[in-house]
């Protein structure tokens, strides 16, 4: 029986804002106001994280004015918010770290930086050239929870580092070491610097559900403008305050090439490289997914954008940056039309940092280590943990993982052991070729795009090429019932695409799902056909011996290989017809894959739908759900 679901229709909220220059003048009111809320956002966390990463206050802000200005104008996206984010404090602080190590165990913090900058450079030159290669697709071909794993790592990192920043006191060192000092920290904190530290994060949590109050300004700014006046009050001395230069064109800096030939510098190239890239276009996607219009970004473009940003940004003493999900939600959610709302942020960006350093450098540093401390736990948060168990075990398995090793061991090792893990296990599940196996069939305004085989995230870039090649508008009919196997990420990103042809004026609907079983309780779980299960028993099945007469083969002219063969697939027939078996198993009986014994119905002239009672009260089951 085919199991079909109603097809999937979506309308976008009216006609699209136009864009670049004909944008600015039809959304100006809009976009102008969203800008400014986020870039009372977005001040105070650049300066956070840049001081998480062990560089300049200044070079976070830096990075904000130039990914949202030049950003902006030459990105492919259309509502997504540039600048430095959490999700780098790791790699950042790290390189820093690394690179700036002294032979007598010290870290000469400046130099570090200054290595730091030239490692952006080089991975702002490396995503110019993968957005020329049109590697943008590359992104459908991580696995999701791999990159939660990651996130999450970082999240813990973050609040480990910042707890020591929030108390007052000064810790440097490794992952371990920083976690095991924190009880240390609290014996000896700072009682007037955690009181401010402790507020932040109070307010941080408090806000969103303190109603209208809360709708006044972000979070963030709140916290600003409560802690200043109580750092005046409490006498804060300035090692506990930010320092921004307060001649702005001395603020900047250049990089330092004198350790572009060893290998730390490469290994913290191709990290940079890796996740600044990863998270920018999957914060895009995201993006797409909550714009009102649904507009679809060039990921190419996004890349050439990113590479050219960071590569300016860090030339001259800026953070790397990336496109950040947060503000970007942000964004959205205040009524943002356009990428004019990124560029007005990074305007006002540069006005504060240019006309008023010195208000700057009244902000306590454990008011923003007390937003970083939120942040991290909100990336790391044990709802991301349940809701990866939820989807199924091996989603959690993969996530676990990868964050246990981006913690204890390092960011770069943390994914490449997940993704590979991941490989295997898809491998098991028989993904094995990078390429997709499916076929379009198109019958006037009909489509079929029929699948085969196992889809996990190794192939799904191929399977991506083949469903943006889709003719738009049309009736489209996705036939799962060659499908073996089908991962979580394969299955989610095909519940995205559905809305997404939608919207195209065509619709989408799905048959062949019924012999195919959600490994878990959520809807986009992996999805596994009782053929998996069969398989393995096979090799255990109980042989039946037949006589015949002498002759018989010689007759029929078959080989007694090719006559058993077609015996267990005429008797899988007759039995299906007579209704005393579903398809599922009637396909298991004659050894065929459900497409395969779908053919041999075609090839008889067998109506394929022979409903019995239990498939029956199955699918109303299903649909009832």
């Amino acid at each position: 029986m085919s199991s079909e679901k109603g097809a999937t229709k979506v309308e976008a909220a009216g006609p699209a804002p136009l864009d670049f220059l004909p944008g600015l003048k039809q959304n100006a009111k809009s976009d102008v106001i969203s800008g400014f809320i986020l870039f009372l956002i977005a001040l105070p966390l650049s300066l956070g994280i840049a001081i998480a990463s062990g560089a300049p206050p200044i070079a976070g802000v830096i990075a904000g004015f130039i990914g949202g200005i030049l950003g902006a104008l030459l990105g492919g996206s259309y509502v997504t918010i540039n600048g430095a984010a959490a999700g780098l404090i790791a790699i950042v602080y790290g390189a820093v770290q690394a690179m700036g190590a002294m032979p007598d165990g010290t870290v000469n913090v400046e130099a570090g930086f200054r290595y730091a900058l030239a490692v952006g450079v080089i991975c702002g030159g490396l995503q110019i050239l993968m957005g020329l290669a049109k590697l943008g697709k590359l992104t459908n071909m991580f696995p999701l929870n791999v990159v939660h794993g990651m996130l999450a790592g970082i999240g813990i990192i973050i609040m480990s580092k910042q707890i020591h920043s929030l108390l007052g006191v000064t810790f440097s060192g490794k992952m371990i070491p920083t976690i095991l000092a924190i009880p240390s920290s609290f014996a000896n904190l700072v009682p007037s610097v955690a009181l401010i530290g402790a507020l932040s994060l109070a307010i941080m949590i408090a806000w969103p559900y303190l109603g209208k109050i809360g709708k006044l300004m972000p979070a963030p700014m709140a916290v600003i403008l409560v802690t200043v006046p109580l750092a005046q009050m409490l006498n804060i001395g300035p090692e506990f305050l930010v320092k921004v230069p307060l001649d702005f064109m001395g603020s900047f800096q250049g990089p330092d090439w004198g350790m572009v030939g060893t290998g730390v510098f490469w290994k913290f190239v191709v990290t940079y490289t890796l996740v600044a890239s990863l998270e920018s276009l999957l914060t895009a996607a995201a993006m797409d997914q909550m714009d009102p219009w649904k507009r679809r970004s060039n990921m190419n473009r996004e890349l050439l954008s990113k590479g050219t940003t960071n590569m300016l940004s860090s030339f001259i003493g800026g953070l790397p940056m990336i496109a950040e999900v947060v503000r970007s939600s942000a964004n959205i959610m205040n009524g943002a039309r356009t990428r004019w709302s990124n560029f007005f942020h990074g305007f006002f960006l540069l006005l504060a940092v240019a006309l008023f350093p010195g208000i700057l450098n009244m902000i306590p540093l454990a008011a923003l280590a007390g937003m970083l401390v939120f942040i991290g736990f909100r990336l790391a948060h044990p709802k991301e943990f349940m809701h990866a168990a939820h989807i199924g075990k091996e989603e959690v398995a993969y996530m676990a993982i990868t964050t246990i090793i981006v913690v204890a061991v390092d960011l770069l090792w943390g994914v490449i052991i997940g993704f590979v893990i991941a490989v295997v296990t898809n491998a098991i599940r028989g993904v094995r070729s990078p390429k997709a196996d499916a076929v379009v069939e198109e019958r006037g305004d009909a489509l079929t795009l029929k699948l085969r085989g196992a889809h996990g995230f190794i192939n799904f870039v191929s399977m991506r090429d083949q469903l943006d090649k889709l003719p738009p508008g049309k009736k489209l009919t996705i036939d799962y019932s060659g499908v073996s196997y089908m991962d979580h990420t394969v299955n989610e990103r095909f519940h995205l695409f559905n809305g997404e042809y939608a919207l195209t004026g065509g619709s989408v609907t799905s048959v062949g799902k019924e012999g195919l079983k959600l490994t878990s309780h959520s809807d986009v779980s992996a999805l596994m056909r009782g053929s998996w299960r069969v398989e393995s028993k096979r090799s255990i099945a109980s042989p039946l011996t037949i006589e015949l007469p002498e002759g018989a083969f010689s007759a029929l002219r078959r080989s007694p290989q090719e006559f058993a063969k077609e015996m267990r697939i005429a008797a899988a027939i007759q039995w299906y017809t007579q209704q005393q078996i579903p398809q599922e198993a009637a396909a298991e009986i004659a050894g065929l894959s459900r497409a395969e014994f779908l053919d041999e119905l075609s090839l008889r002239r067998v109506p394929a739908s022979q409903v019995t009672l239990p498939e029956l009260v199955k699918e109303i089951e299903r649909a009832g759900k």
